[in-house]
């Protein structure tokens, strides 16, 4: 089974910012997703669209951090832009994990071809490199999110989340 994360691209206008999410975006993708949209929250983006036309699959990792993003952002006043993230054009299998973890209505979902203004333009990724240490937390705070968001999660997630706390305490302790 193959780990390489997903590619992305973003494309920012004045008020909004568009993720482009290309293969398959799972746990090593997620670091990179939650540092690129916290700090565009900081510059004020206030809504996002996720172009998931060529997004293959969300691991669980994934989903948790997509999921907290989305409760985060449903939390933050923002006027009439209820949800604030659009995912554009996802595949019937992510859509039925989104519904099935119970987190789908936190997002708004449609179909159709991206349609941007003309004031955007293309932004880099940066990708971090994070240490093993780094992703076993995000791993586990993505599902805790999962747990926290719906409890029928802990039935799936608590072996998980026990696991890598397990293996969080260990690699505190090599460090």
């Amino acid at each position: 089974m193959s780990t390489a994360a997903a590619k992305m691209l973003v494309l920012v206008g004045e008020r909004f910012a568009c993720i482009k999410i290309a293969g398959r975006a799972n746990f090593s993708t997620s670091i990179d997703f939650k540092t690129l949209v916290n700090e565009l929250r900081q510059k004020g983006y206030n809504y996002f669209v996720l172009d998931l036309t060529e997004c293959t699959l969300m691991d669980s990792t994934f989903l948790g951090v997509l999921a907290g993003f989305g409760l985060t952002m449903s939390t933050t006043p923002k006027g009439a832009c209820y949800p604030a993230i659009e995912l554009l054009n996802p595949n019937a299998r992510i859509t039925e994990l989104l519904e099935n973890l119970g987190v789908l209505h936190l997002f708004k979902l449609t179909q159709g071809p991206l349609t941007l203004p003309e004031e955007t333009e293309t932004r880099a990724v940066s990708c971090a490199n994070p240490s093993k240490e780094e992703v076993t937390r995000a791993c586990l705070e993505a599902h805790q999110t999962l747990m926290e968001v719906n409890p029928q999660n802990v039935s799936k997630f608590k072996e998980v989340a026990a696991f890598l706390e397990e293996d969080l305490r260990k690699l505190k302790k090599e460090g």
